[in-house]
């Protein structure tokens, strides 16, 4: 059995969790997740945890069952305290503005970049160079961030571009003649 399926979800207070054949339902304070259910793995509900265990010895099923605890651990995370991303932008007159459902960036370009955000996800420009994306879906909080830094990448040499705030950008040294 997979190392991450053998620990159990816990369920926290005002969190109901649906178990049906085809689809899992997360629903919480912060809104509702909907999961497929995969055949290859039983999940089952004992009191306030969540136990996940492969429907047989395959090794699909063993990789699936710790696939599947992941996400409903996320999910359950996400309908309780949300996701959060943080954006910054290095460079000269590199600047981030939040306008209800969009952000508008100018990263050096000859035009502004508009990027609407997808529904359920939330944009904050605390300052013009810092960007908190939220939402309770992770990989849509994250993919959206992932598309935001793409419109400029940090680059090697002087360090401009969209980075992550945990992100570490080596700088190399320009070539010497």
């Amino acid at each position: 059995m997979s190392r991450v399926a053998k620990n159990p979800v816990a369920v926290p207070a005002g969190v109901e969790i649906t178990l049906s054949p085809n689809s899992i339902s997360v629903k919480g304070p912060l809104g509702v997740l909907m999961q497929a259910a995969n055949e290859s793995v039983i999940v089952s509900r004992e009191g306030d945890v969540l136990q996940f265990a492969p429907v047989d010895d395959s090794i699909r099923a063993n990789a699936m069952s710790g696939t599947m605890r992941a996400l409903l651990a996320n999910m359950v995370r996400g309908v309780t305290k949300g996701f959060e991303k943080k954006l910054l932008l290095v460079g000269v007159g590199y600047r981030a503005q939040a306008a209800g459902d969009t952000l508008n960036l100018t990263l050096g370009y000859s035009h502004p970049v508009v990027h609407k955000m997808p529904a359920g996800i939330k944009v904050e420009t605390p300052t013009q160079t810092e960007i908190l994306i939220k939402g309770m879906d992770r990989q849509i909080v994250g993919q959206v961030a992932a598309d935001v830094r793409a419109y400029r990448r940090p680059e090697p040499y002087k360090g401009k571009g969209v980075r992550y705030a945990d992100e570490i950008v080596v700088i190399k040294e320009t070539k010497k003649k």
